[in-house]
Formats: C-alpha cells, sequence, structure tokens
C-alpha cells in the first residue's frame, strides 16, 4: 500500500519505469492504467448532481454514493478498453502520442494482455453490481441508463471516436447522461431542467476531448483516425473549441438571467479571466514545435488539452461554488 504515489496518481499522470511498477500494488497499478488523475471530470458532474438533488429536496446519499462509484468506474473501464482497443489495432506503435504523455502499460511492456484483461474484469464486475444496484432499486429506467452508458463504454474508441462521434458522445455521456441520468437515480425523479443544465458542464468535458483530438490531429490523420478535428481541420477545430467554452460562460448567464440559477451562479464568470489571459491566446496559435522553456516537462506533448483540461476543473470548481451558494441561500 502506497498512499503518496495514489495521491500523485490521483493528481498527474505519472512517468514510471518498469522496475518502479513492478513494486506497485495493486491498487496503484490499476490508478495509473485507468489514468486515474482525469476522473476530476467526473466527479466534479458527481458533485453537481448532489447539490442539485439537495436543492430540489430529493438528495439520497446512498444512492449518490453507488452513483459516484460507478460514474468512476464506467470512466475506468471506458479508459482501459480505449488503451486495449487501440493496441490490438496497432494504433499505439510507434511512439505514438498516446504513448509520449504517459505510461501505456500494454505498449510499453508494463503489463501482458492477461494481467491487463484481468484489470478490465475486475473493474467491468464491479461497475456491474453498480448497475444492478439501480437496476433493482430504480426498475426499467435504470436498466435503460445503463444499456446506453454501456453502449458507449464499449463502443467509443470504436467505431465512435473513428467516425467523429467521439466528441458528441462526450457530449451526451457528461452532460444529459451523468447529471441528468444522475439526478434521476438520486433524486427518483425526472427533471427536463436539469437535463437542458448539464450541457453547460458537458460542453467543457467535450472541449478536453476536442483539445486532446486537436493534439494529436496530425498522428490520427496519418493512420485513418478521422476524430472531429480531422475532420473539420486543425485550425477550425481549435476555433470550434474556442466557442464550446465561450458557450459554458454563456449558457450560465442565460440560466441566471430566465430564473434557473441565482445571481451567484455568476460567480462562474471568474473562470473568463483563466480563459482570455491564457486559453484563448494557445488555440489561437498553432501548436509549437519544441516544448517551450517554461512548459513543464511532465505535461509535454500534451498542449491543448492541458489548457483546455484546467479550465475545464477551473470552470467546473466554480460551477459547483455557485450551486454551493444556491444551498446557503436556500437554508440561510
Amino acid at each position: 500500500m502506497n498512499i503518496t504515489f495514489w495521491i500523485k496518481a490521483l493528481k498527474v499522470i505519472p512517468r514510471i519505469e518498469k522496475e518502479e511498477w513492478q513494486k506497485l500494488d495493486f491498487i496503484s497499478k490499476w490508478l495509473v492504467l485507468t489514468r486515474s488523475a482525469v476522473f476530476v471530470i467526473t466527479i466534479i458532474p458527481a458533485i453537481i448532481v448532489a447539490i442539485l438533488a439537495y436543492l430540489n429536496n430529493k438528495f439520497n446519499l446512498l444512492d449518490w454514493v453507488m452513483l459516484t462509484i460507478g460514474l468512476v468506474l464506467a470512466h475506468a473501464l471506458n479508459n482501459m478498453l480505449n488503451d486495449y482497443t487501440d493496441y490490438i489495432k496497432g494504433v499505439d506503435k510507434d511512439n505514438y502520442f498516446r504513448a509520449k504523455y504517459g505510461p501505456h502499460v500494454l505498449e510499453h511492456g508494463l503489463m501482458s494482455k492477461d494481467e491487463f484483461l484481468k484489470y478490465v474484469v475486475i473493474t467491468g464486475i464491479l461497475a456491474l453490481a453498480v448497475a444492478l444496484y439501480f437496476i433493482i432499486t430504480k426498475g426499467i429506467v435504470a436498466l435503460i441508463l445503463v444499456l446506453i452508458g454501456s453502449f458507449f463504454v464499449l463502443f467509443y474508441t470504436y467505431p465512435l471516436k473513428y467516425i467523429g462521434l467521439g466528441e458528441p458522445s462526450v457530449l451526451i455521456v457528461w452532460g444529459p447522461l451523468m447529471i441528468g441520468g444522475g439526478y434521476y437515480v438520486v433524486a427518483n425523479e425526472w427533471n427536463l431542467s436539469v437535463i437542458l443544465m448539464s450541457f453547460v458542464y458537458s460542453l467543457g468535458a467535450t472541449s478536453v476531448l476536442f483539445g486532446k483530438h486537436i493534439d494529436k490531429y496530425h498522428e490520427d490523420k496519418s493512420k485513418g483516425i478521422r476524430t472531429f478535428p480531422v475532420i473539420v481541420g486543425e485550425k477550425n477545430a481549435r476555433i470550434i473549441n474556442i466557442i464550446i467554452m465561450l458557450l459554458q460562460y454563456i449558457l450560465v448567464v442565460y440560466l441566471v438571467m430566465v430564473g434557473f440559477f441565482k445571481f451567484t451562479m455568476l460567480v462562474t464568470l471568474l473562470g473568463l479571466y483563466w480563459f482570455f489571459s491564457r486559453v484563448l491566446l494557445v488555440y489561437l496559435k498553432p501548436k509549437p514545435s519544441e516544448r517551450p522553456e517554461n512548459y513543464p516537462e511532465s505535461a509535454w506533448p500534451l498542449w491543448y488539452v492541458a489548457f483546455a483540461f484546467d479550465h475545464n476543473k477551473k470552470f467546473g470548481y466554480l460551477f459547483i461554488l455557485g450551486l454551493f451558494f444556491e444551498l446557503l441561500y436556500k437554508l440561510f
């Protein structure tokens, strides 16, 4: 057990050598091969669901805990299947982009396919247990949500990512499915306003994937992987991602104006400072051919995705803060 390493793996994607890998415990290896540092993208929607349900006097702690565990396990399973699928298809060979920014346990020879599949099976069984809990307690609607979620987990990497549907998939999954469906299983009711509002956050999650696919635009194009940026072109994709991130703020202002949120939600607009001072400047220019001196070596060659990811976290935290202010307003 190495709690220090667990914390590190949850904060960054660690670079690791084979000798160090062999000394890691089961959980540490799981955190590395699932790229757990990005789980924050999934934990934020779970927190959003919790506050919204509490605001509507519909919060159920056990259901929320199970939801959060289930969402994280589904995200982990998707990441593992993504790596496994691309590996067996030969996509990750020859130092492909995925193998540059962090340990690809299969491509780097840290783990055999059989060992890797054991982790996949264990994660899948745990995710299935959570799914069965909701199917038993919530009925047919939960079954439908599980089936929809399973479709995206199993088929995101292939064929959805290969035909430009990866980005729309994230928009749906991190919005209506995670937040809208998550609200249903926690509050035991559908709320159309919550489903529509969920796009505010899912746009941010989509911007992260957009950034990642822009970063590996040339590699994907050469291998015939037609992500959305490959279809529309690198420059156009950068412009579209700028619009996607700005839409988050526009939607927040709109939802405040129509009364869905109180004015305290405008705290999210503080994220515009980071957006205009850093993110926009990065996205208006082509990616540097070499790592800038002031850019962390551990993060390279991640570029557009790194800025989109950090922006999404900041926006997500501010969004949660705004909801928390609404909660305080209700309580006092």
